[in-house]
């Protein structure tokens, strides 16, 4: 936990879950970048404004005296302002309205000044200012922030195409600032998204099924490499069971396990709220409408919403990234969350990057684990709860 300085006042905030072993702030020179030039440009913030992509809650903790919506796809990101806005006493009655929506959120119908935190996913932005751009007018603001290798080119362009006029700011501490003016001669249009394809013919029971992604999900224009062989791979199970998609993307795996077994009820779990959505809509697409087992759709932290000794087998292909940082962190807390959730002899099956070493923290959970595939770049484990 650590304190951000700004024109605003001081404020501790932490990354959710707080974890004591993790060392990375809840904030970057990007979000800093983004605050002083507020503040030394004297931006008026009384109208309404919008927060886009805060990662942590840094920005609209920072100025929940203006009381700004904040927009994100993370329920992480989400939990995360809401846990540091509490601890700096910013919440209660008399605390003003900070609201915080969902990507998949009717967005607000004006706004006056729009900061954007640059998303990893150059298709979560563009999908999202399709979206905002009508609710904008020729008076707004429009500030984006990002590190130097997170604005690129294609950056730009997006906001000139769906926004209007764009310029960057010099870079400071390898972060950037981007400016954009609305163009109310822009014709606007409607995003591309939800993408949807059909699956290749040689993976197994989804072969030829259509899935469906709304913008931000992993590979949303194809099946990634790691997920094919993961679906080459699932185990064959039969009878009334709970099976766990966690971190489910666009819900192919777990619609893989709903259809070779349809006896069995599937979770589908992720903390990105359109990667859920995705995950319902491309089940809905390929399920009759009586269901097989049934499935519910969760937005959560890993498997904190489920029982413990609730689930037989859990399906799991776990990031390795947190926005820029490569970490384990969110690995080793779905292996632990796994291990929690099966019943005795329950299973997990990952898949991984070769390089990732997931063999040796699954043999110290577990007890052991065991390879059921592999190619040269990724391998599939199995480990059993005792």
């Amino acid at each position: 936990m650590n304190r951000l300085s700004t024109s605003w006042g001081g404020f501790t905030l932490a990354r959710f879950p707080e974890d004591p072993r993790d060392t990375l702030r809840a904030w970057d020179a990007a979000d800093e970048y983004l605050l002083r030039h507020l503040a030394d440009e004297g931006v008026d913030l009384s109208g309404d404004v919008v927060v886009l992509g805060d990662r942590w809650g840094a920005l609209t903790t920072s100025l929940a005296a203006h009381r700004p919506v904040q927009i994100t796809d993370s329920f992480l990101g989400q939990e995360a302002t809401r846990a540091n806005l509490a601890r700096n006493g910013l919440t209660g009655p008399d605390s003003g309205a900070v609201r915080l929506l969902s990507a998949r959120d009717t967005p607000p119908a004006r706004i006056d000044v729009l900061l954007v935190r640059v998303p990893k996913s150059l298709g979560l932005l563009e999908d999202q200012l399709h979206r905002l751009a009508p609710a904008l007018h020729p008076g707004s603001v429009i500030v984006g922030t990002g590190m130097v290798s997170e604005i690129h080119t294609s950056t730009l362009r997006l906001f000139e195409r769906i926004i209007g006029p764009t310029r960057t700011s010099l870079a400071v501490k390898k972060a950037r600032l981007i400016f954009s003016t609305p163009d109310p001669a822009m014709e606007r249009t409607a995003g591309p998204w939800p993408l949807r394809y059909a699956l290749p013919g040689d993976v197994g029971v989804v072969s030829g099924r259509t899935v469906t992604n709304h913008s931000g999900v992993f590979c949303a224009d194809r099946l990634d490499i790691g997920t094919r062989l993961f679906l080459r791979s699932l185990p064959e199970r039969r009878g009334a069971e709970r099976v766990v998609d966690l971190g489910c993307g666009n819900g192919v795996v777990g619609l893989a396990a709903a259809l070779a077994n349809p006896e069995a009820s599937v979770t589908f779990v992720d903390e990105s709220f359109s990667a859920v959505a995705s995950a319902e809509a491309t089940y809905r697409e390929n399920i009759p409408a009586t269901g097989l087992g049934g499935a519910e759709f969760l937005v959560g932290d890993g498997l904190s919403g489920l029982a413990d000794g609730s689930a037989d087998l859990v399906l799991n292909n776990p990031p390795f990234h947190s926005h820029r940082a490569t970490t384990d962190t969110t690995a080793r807390r779905m292996f632990t969350g796994a291990r929690r959730v099966l019943r005795p002899g329950g299973e997990l099956w990952v898949i991984g990057n070769r390089h990732l070493g997931y063999h040796v923290r699954l043999r110290r959970l577990f007890g052991s684990c065991e390879v059921m595939a592999s190619d040269p770049k990724f391998v599939v484990l199995r480990a059993v709860a005792d």
